[in-house]
């Protein structure tokens, strides 16, 4: 099994009683109440609910790119208020550009932080091969499959050598057999570099699968009810899943999302 460095154990991401309210015409609408969640330094933490319970919207506090209607979020010590450089994200959307290549695609963020080509390519080329895409470096979006596009994207997310990367359903749209592929590459990639994950998923198995620990929240509000760490030795192999451990974390987990919801948020 994986050892756990000292530096591993440092709190990278910590919010604290966040909750989010959005105003309606029949009062406030709550999204997130009272949710506390930390993240240490180079672990792996899958998000599980049921739909509309607000893992997205957790995702965009912790990134900096919606603020919580109260509590507060520490990146490294540090107050989050706008979104950090140093934070990556991948989206289930392959929002490449159409017209720029592969290569240009990825160093498309160095670029408009007014790098110059000629250093941003270099660190482009290795990303593209840490992510199994060396050769494609000409290509254009509409020439690679649905996984091809999504290793794009994460050698995007990469390529500022984020200290965290905050994923939203990133293989949500593809095929099965392309998804656990996707899934043995990222953890590939993930044991390489070591960054921080936080994956958010509707699929147990695949959270189990990937993530030192998974989180189950439950809806109206959105509030975390468990969180169950996942003893599983790595690497991992996709024949785990039929391991009768596997089997007692899908079940625990999904008992823990039919849970009876929580209380409305309390007055804002």
């Amino acid at each position: 099994m994986t050892s756990t460095t000292p530096q591993q154990k440092r709190r990278l991401i910590q919010a604290d009683h966040i909750n989010l309210a959005f105003s309606t015409p029949n009062g406030p609408f709550c999204v997130l109440d009272s949710l506390s969640l930390v993240v240490e330094a180079g672990e792996f933490v899958c998000v599980v609910g049921p739909s509309g319970c607000g893992k997205t919207s957790l995702l965009r506090i912790l990134g900096g790119l919606i603020p919580p209607t109260a509590g507060s979020v520490l990146v490294d010590g540090e107050p989050l208020t706008t979104p950090r450089r140093d934070i990556g994200f991948v989206f289930q959307r392959a929002n490449l550009m159409p017209w720029r290549t592969v290569l240009r695609n990825v160093t498309l963020p160095l670029e408009i932080e007014g790098l110059k080509l000629a250093e941003s390519t270099p660190r482009a080329e290795r990303l593209l091969d840490l992510v199994g895409l060396a050769g494609y470096e000409a290509s254009y979006p509409k020439d690679l499959s649905g996984g091809m596009q999504q290793r794009v994207i994460l050698a995007r997310a990469l390529v500022h050598d984020p200290i965290a990367l905050l994923m939203d359903e990133p293989f949500g749209s593809l095929d099965a057999l392309t998804r656990e592929r996707m899934n043995l590459e990222l953890l590939r990639i993930w044991s390489t570099q070591r960054q921080t994950i936080v994956l958010i998923t509707h699929n147990i198995q695949e959270a189990i699968f990937l993530a030192d620990r998974v989180v189950v929240m439950n809806s109206h509000p959105g509030r975390i009810v468990q969180q169950i760490p996942v003893p599983l030795p790595r690497p991992r192999a996709l024949a785990m899943q039929f391991d009768d451990t596997f089997g007692r974390l899908v079940e625990r987990i999904r008992m823990a999302i039919g849970g009876a919801p929580d209380n409305p948020c309390a007055a804002m």
